[in-house]
């Protein structure tokens, strides 16, 4: 029963995770923790940080280790994956015959268009999510954020804000 439960979980957030990873994160939130209550959210702010520094899309990363911590076998971890894969894959497959005949259509255009702003909401409502009183570092972490956010936002070096970021979070935590 779990093994199905976790497919159709993950075949669901495949389905409608669109806008990618950081997209995903609220719908993962609300099947793994509100719905199915296999982790908290503590441990799921966790594995999305896990996710983040290894190699690989995070919804994928976040599949594979849900998988594998609610069944605790690796046939779990294969499953999730394989369901949080599926729609996509199939899916583009489909876009992918059709996009080079229909890419001009005004109905594909306008679709796609709308489609932008509901992918910013469901970022910022994944950024949000975890500001809650277990998640929540304090007030330094704000300050990181916002000076990230800006050099970024300034295009600098990634690479010597990754090392700066780490460096900071060594000597503040």
């Amino acid at each position: 029963m779990i093994y199905l439960q976790l497919f159709l979980s993950y075949l669901k957030i495949g389905f409608f995770g669109f806008g990618g990873g950081y997209a995903m994160i609220s719908l993962i939130q609300n099947e793994v923790v509100v719905r199915n209550n296999w982790l908290t959210s503590l441990e799921l702010a966790d594995i999305v940080a896990i996710s983040q520094m290894t190699p690989g899309p995070i919804a994928i990363n976040c599949a594979t280790y849900v998988g594998y911590t609610v069944t605790g076998n690796i046939w779990g971890s294969l499953l999730a994956t394989f369901a949080v894969c599926l729609p996509p894959l199939t899916i583009m497959t489909l876009i992918t015959i059709f996009y080079r005949r229909l890419h001009n259509n005004y109905i594909v255009k306008s679709t796609l268009s709308w489609m932008r702003p509901i992918m910013t909401g469901m970022i910022g409502a994944a950024a949000l999510m975890f500001l809650n009183r277990d998640t929540f570092v304090d007030w330094v972490s704000i300050v990181i954020f916002v000076v990230s956010f800006f050099a970024t936002w300034k295009k600098f070096n990634p690479i010597l804000l990754l090392i700066m970021a780490a460096v900071a979070g060594i000597i503040i935590y």
